[in-house]
């Protein structure tokens, strides 16, 4: 699995929005969903500040490219306004936020299925080629892709 985004650029920002109480549970479930369930590596996990991790993931395989697993919270990156509208889209489940290439969209899916990841949508044929959608453990959504040919 190979991550793209948009125009081929690399790195992108996946939120995700804590359902409980604590904190550091919500980090390591977000860390473990995708370490454990996509198979990616930990490329950083530093303590920052109080209660602040910074967490890099990427697929074992590509070395120019890392997700920022972090809460969506104002001082950071965002004012508070911001943050909460983030929050509230993540909550929500309608933020898609990038584009997985695969060389085999079903045996993906039955791969990351067995692993426990939840899809909005099977394997299907679209313009682009064979689509799947499934959400992280936060409610951030994605596209499976395996690509036509040209």
């Amino acid at each position: 699995m190979r991550i793209t985004w948009n125009d081929g650029e690399t790195g992108i920002e996946v939120n995700f929005y804590p359902k409980g109480e604590d904190k550091r549970q919500v980090v390591q479930e977000a860390l473990e969903f995708y370490r454990d369930k996509l198979g990616f590596e930990v490329r950083m996990d530093a303590p920052i500040s109080e209660g602040f991790r910074w967490i890099t993931v990427a697929p074992k395989d590509q070395t120019d490219f890392e997700i920022v697993l972090m809460e969506p919270k104002g001082g950071f990156m965002f004012d508070e306004a911001a943050a909460a509208q983030l929050r509230e889209l993540i909550s929500k489940g309608i933020l898609g936020t990038g584009v997985f290439d695969t060389l085999d969209c079903p045996a993906t899916y039955d791969e990351l299925s067995r692993r426990g990841v939840e899809f909005v949508s099977p394997p299907s044929e679209r313009p682009c080629g064979i689509e799947a959608i499934f959400k992280d453990n936060s409610g951030n959504w994605f596209s499976l892709t395996q690509r036509n040919e040209d």
